[in-house]
């Protein structure tokens, strides 16, 4: 099956917890690396480390999307948290399913978050793309 995966991190969280978050959400859905053909996150990250570095071991490109363009994706966990930070009310769950061009009856894991050991946190989705 062809995934793709929707990030999100704290500002500076280290690559180990976002390779551990990612880890985690595939073993969850029973998913593997090799699935993962699409990454999306929010623009505001596409300057962040840790999202890169994966990117560039794993070969993947990763398509960063404006909060408006998130914001209008129907997901089952919106958070005014997540709004008041970033300006859309998901940036995980969105961000996999506009990676998939699906719409939410195609997320495997809606939001799965990992705090690392340094108390940073990422936030992983994933959607499996229609065939």
């Amino acid at each position: 099956m062809k995934i793709a995966l929707g990030l999100g991190c704290d500002r500076d969280t280290p690559i180990a917890t976002v390779r551990a978050a990612v880890t985690a959400a595939l073993a969850v859905c029973r998913e593997r690396w090799e699935d993962v053909v699409a990454v999306g996150s929010i623009d505001l990250k596409a300057d962040e480390p840790a999202l890169l570095e994966l990117a560039a071991d794993r070969g993947w490109s990763i398509r960063f999307y404006r909060a408006d363009e998130l914001a209008v994706v129907d997901v089952p966990n919106p958070s005014e948290t997540v709004r008041k930070h970033t300006g859309t009310p998901s940036v995980s769950e969105a961000a996999a399913l506009l990676a998939a061009g699906a719409d939410k009856t195609h997320l495997l894991i809606e939001k799965l978050r990992h705090r690392g050991p340094d108390g940073r946190n990422a936030t992983v989705s994933i959607a499996r793309i229609p065939e």
